[in-house]
């Protein structure tokens, strides 16, 4: 099996991902990595998680090869990131009557996504929701801060997603 670990490097919100021998600078939260992850902290979490799916948008890619479950995501696709909704840290259909994000961006950072296994089984309100591993902006000279996820470039996200599979975990920040 084929895992993934992430580390941090100096500056709080870059990281780098290991997989098979190859090391890919990435982008994590911008509060860095967090052990006791809260809705809205910043932070990436600290853990292991399995890769649930691979979600990506139709328009702008094709699917890219990967042994993960995949399926296409729509312009009505969200997902919940109100604490007190039943939804909760789950897929929902737009519009949502609580606070939801965007999977169909304008941006881009979200045409290939993979929910992590992060606070799902089960859902703690209050824990933090949308933790994905997705597509990262530029920055300067780097890679910029996301809300608490894990992000590569394009070129290294389609490398990373040939190697891994339904079994696959990504420990980030432990040894």
């Amino acid at each position: 099996m084929t895992d993934i670990r992430v580390t941090a490097r100096p500056g709080a919100h870059q990281g780098l991902l290991h997989i098979a021998g190859d090391v890919f600078p990435c982008a994590l939260g911008r509060a860095g990595l967090v052990a006791k992850k809260r809705e809205g902290d910043g932070g990436t979490p600290v853990g292991h998680f399995a890769l649930r799916e691979l979600l990506y948008r139709p328009d702008r890619l094709e699917a890219p090869s990967t042994a993960l479950p995949s399926r296409p995501i729509a312009p009505d696709d969200g997902w919940c990131d109100a604490s007190g909704d039943p939804a909760y840290n789950r897929m929902v259909k737009l519009p949502y009557p609580a606070s939801c994000e965007t999977l169909w961006r304008p941006d881009g950072l979200y045409d290939l996504v993979v929910p992590l296994g992060y606070n799902d089984d089960p859902v703690v309100p209050g824990a933090g929701s949308a933790i994905f591993f997705h597509l990262a902006k530029e920055e300067g000279d780097g890679l910029g801060a996301t809300e608490g996820c894990v992000a590569l470039r394009l070129a290294d996200m389609h490398a990373v997603l040939a190697r891994v599979t339904p079994q696959t975990r990504m420990t980030i920040g432990l040894a």
